[in-house]
């Protein structure tokens, strides 16, 4: 993580046709009253929530399975299978501020990291805020990956594992990495987490508070207090990061989490794992989803760090 360079400097030769995107379109505009049913169920309109300028179409070429989550009830698994045995399991957590989203939404580019290294993609739906609250997603999640840990494995092979997500989908990857360390002494089988723009603390960070973005924060942990919000299964900017796997960061300078990632990706590496820490200028949150050079080159960056991962263990 050289911080000598915050980000490539031939990088900002992307940045003025990212800003006339921005100008166009963006997601906070779009989810910002949340304090209503009906834009509550605005903000969960995935066939309109990107317009005419961001898709979120699902590909035909998946496998739709479900696992038990906590509560009992079946949910989604979503699956992306190489062509050709696995050489690991990916397990993606989607984003939406705990309160929106669903597993389709990463559907295009599940597809392409399964081919592109060849290994086998689930993409797990988990129960959202308000009417599920913190910890029912967290409990999702943990249930997925212990999916992952067994059944997958079962299909796939015993392969090597790796998580993330996006958003709130970062946040519970890296939640269920400290659940499996502390409850199952399991994250030792994961040999990498992939988090993007991430919230790791949900009492709020300077570039949070800044903005004043704080409805999804009210939906997802409402009757905790600032310092309830710290509760490190909430904030896991807050949690013993030791002993979890290396890590890729990736953020935008114009993200209203933009300091999440920074303090997150500085406190894994001073917990002693591997971190890498990927900054992108003129990017707000949820970037990766525009048709941008920026956005080719967050995910030929990605590509590039999963390479390595995937080829220091063959090796």
């Amino acid at each position: 993580m050289d911080l000598s360079q915050l980000y490539d400097p031939a990088l900002d030769e992307c940045a003025p046709e990212a800003l006339d995107f921005l100008s166009k379109f963006s997601f906070d505009s779009m989810v910002n009253d949340l304090s209503t049913p009906e834009g509550l169920a605005k903000a969960r309109d995935l066939e309109s929530l990107g317009g005419d300028l961001v898709s979120f179409a699902a590909v035909d070429d998946v496998d739709v399975r479900t696992y038990a989550a906590a509560a009992g009830d079946e949910l989604e698994l979503r699956i992306f299978a190489p062509d050709g045995p696995a050489r690991a399991v990916y397990l993606d957590i989607h984003g939406g501020g705990f309160f929106m989203g669903h597993p389709r939404m990463g559907d295009r580019r599940n597809r392409d990291m399964a081919d592109t290294h060849q290994i086998a993609v689930v993409s797990a739906q988990y129960r959202l805020a308000p009417e599920h609250p913190w910890p029912a997603s967290p409990n999702d999640c943990e249930a997925a990956a212990l999916w992952v840990l067994g059944p997958g494995r079962d299909e796939f092979g015993s392969v090597p594992l790796l998580i993330g997500g996006g958003s709130a989908g970062a946040n519970l990857a890296a939640t269920a990495l400290v659940r499996l360390r502390d409850r199952h002494d399991a994250a030792g089988e994961f040999i990498g987490a992939n988090l993007v723009f991430g919230v790791y603390d949900l009492s709020g960070t300077p570039s949070q508070i800044k903005l004043g973005n704080t409805g999804f924060r009210d939906l997802y942990v409402g009757d905790h207090d600032t310092e309830g919000r710290k509760n490190p299964d909430i904030s896991p900017l807050y949690a013993d990061l030791n002993h979890l796997c290396p890590a890729l960061f990736t953020v935008g300078t114009l993200d209203y989490l933009y300091d999440d990632s920074l303090f997150m990706a500085t406190r894994w590496r001073a917990a002693g794992n591997p971190a890498e820490l990927a900054i992108y200028p003129a990017s707000p949150h949820g970037f990766t989803a525009f048709p941008t050079k920026l956005t080719k080159a967050a995910n030929d960056r990605t590509d590039a760090w999963l390479a390595g991962i995937l080829d220091g263990v063959d090796s």
